[in-house]
């Protein structure tokens, strides 16, 4: 019985053998294969992203598509309901309505304006260095179902711009809060839109100046809108509160935010928000997207501490409405870099723009004697300008960033520096200037300031034939 157990057990060996060696061969001849063709893909310019039977046009991603689809809601968030809560909160209660409105109406309106002629200005590659066009942009005629922008559909792409294109805008009004007349904010903001967002988003975004500026200075870092949006904005809100002038009893009368939790919900969505703003500029789901949302909430959290422990220690107390403040200053700090920076990075920032802004938005508010009456420049303006001045510095590596850009060896941290200096001086003189000659000419069609009765009263229950609470 041995025997025979010992004989199939031989026979088995003789057969298993050959077998196992076969396999092996075969194994390693299908990886030497594999090899052979992953290196001929990358020899050939032919093969991956981007290639299709089109003809080179991009191959849309069903991943980086739906984040677009949410990054683009969650940006909407940001103005509806998230801005309009925070600045309907800083308001007195009797003009809380006229802030939500103008929000809502900005959005409107702004939609409207992107679709008929401002993504022609503002994407078109067929103007200058100061403001695109493009014809067929015009209505978003050229647009179709199958059309992309990268890998994701231009569609998704274009309704993402038009929520920075609402938002922009409705940001500013927080300047002149509680005194202009409404029809005045429309015009100002159309006039805004057309003459200041569309060529800096051009500049920017579009090919324009930014990307080639004079003196051999590199291109400028902007991953989110830093000039776009914040700078941008900033100024214009700056000069409009000074034209329009202060509210009635400013600054000897003390002036409070009507609803503290609304201020705070309205921040907390901001927040919320501000990924899809960020993350979302990736325009796609990968690493730089992920790295874009951390360093969005470390500036973020960042910023709002410093703010909380600056404030509580020069007045005594932290407040609820400074350290959401702070919040706000972080998040529009981090926006130029956040395609860029690292966790260091994103620290030096968050603390940079907590005690800028703090200062900024109190002292220097009370030198100079401006009503800026939610801060909008103390904010946005300089918030801006720190983070995309800083951007220069944190997308080295050195300081923790990705190195964008060729930035490594090729540019100078100085000259990066020198670019992003340019930048925000070109918006602070382009957008000061438009804001200035059309607040002159709106004030002298239809006037910019509610009569004093109005304003006494409050802007909801004479504009608007409503108030927020009854």
């Amino acid at each position: 019985m041995k025997r025979i157990l010992w004989k199939y057990l031989l026979i088995a060996v003789l057969f298993a053998a050959p077998a196992a060696l076969f396999g092996q061969d075969s194994a390693s001849a299908a990886e030497e294969a594999a090899v052979a063709e992953a290196e001929a893909e990358m020899n050939d310019p032919t093969q991956g992203e981007g290639d299709d039977s089109s003809g080179g046009a991009s191959e849309i991603d069903s991943g980086d598509t739906a984040w677009m689809i949410v990054a683009t809601a969650l940006v909407l968030f940001m103005t509806l309901p998230g801005l309009a809560l925070f600045y309907g909160g800083l308001v007195r209660s009797k003009n809380v309505l006229s802030v939500l409105v103008q929000c809502f109406a900005l959005c409107g309106i702004m939609s409207l304006l992107w679709v008929i002629y401002g993504y022609a200005l503002a994407a078109g590659g067929e103007g200058c260095a100061f403001m695109g066009w493009d014809s067929s942009f015009l209505f978003l005629n050229h647009l179709t179902v199958e059309g992309a922008s990268g890998t994701i559909p231009e569609s998704v792409f274009v309704t993402f711009q038009m929520t920075f294109a609402i938002i922009t805008p409705a940001l500013i009004v927080g300047a002149f809060a509680e005194r202009m007349k409404f029809k005045a904010i429309l015009l100002f903001s159309v006039v805004w839109f057309t003459l200041s967002y569309c060529p800096i988003w051009h500049m920017a975004w579009g090919g324009g100046w930014f990307g080639e500026l004079p003196g051999g200075l590199p291109e400028v870092l902007d991953f989110a809108g830093g000039t776009v949006v914040h700078v941008n904005a900033g100024i214009a809100g700056l000069v409009a509160c000074i034209m329009v002038g202060k509210r009635r009893g400013y600054p000897k009368t003390l002036i409070m935010p009507h609803n503290v939790p609304m201020v705070l919900i309205g921040a907390s969505m901001l927040w919320v928000g501000w990924f899809g703003f960020n993350a979302g500029s990736e325009l796609a789901a990968d690493g730089v997207a992920g790295m874009a949302m951390l360093v969005t909430q470390i500036a973020t959290a960042t910023a709002a501490v410093t703010w909380m422990f600056v404030e509580w220690r020069t007045s005594g107390t932290p407040t609820a409405v400074g350290i959401a403040t702070g919040a706000v200053a972080g998040l529009v700090a981090i926006t130029p870099a956040s395609g860029v920076a690292g966790p260091m990075g994103a620290i030096l920032i968050g603390f940079a723009s907590g005690v800028i802004c703090y200062f900024c938005a109190t002292s220097l508010k009370k030198k100079f004697g401006y009503d800026d009456s939610l801060d909008v420049f103390g904010v946005h303006g300089v918030g801006g300008v720190v983070g995309a001045v800083l951007t220069g510095v944190v997308a080295y590596k050195s300081f923790g960033g990705s190195g964008a850009a060729g930035l490594e060896g090729e540019v100078g941290m100085m000259a990066q520096v020198m670019a992003q200096i340019a930048s925000v001086i070109i918006t602070i003189v382009w957008s000061g200037v438009v804001s200035f000659v059309s607040l002159k000419v709106i004030d002298a069609v239809v006037g910019l300031r509610a009569d004093d009765q109005i304003e006494e009263q409050g802007l909801d229950s004479n504009e608007f034939g409503e108030t927020a609470y009854n």
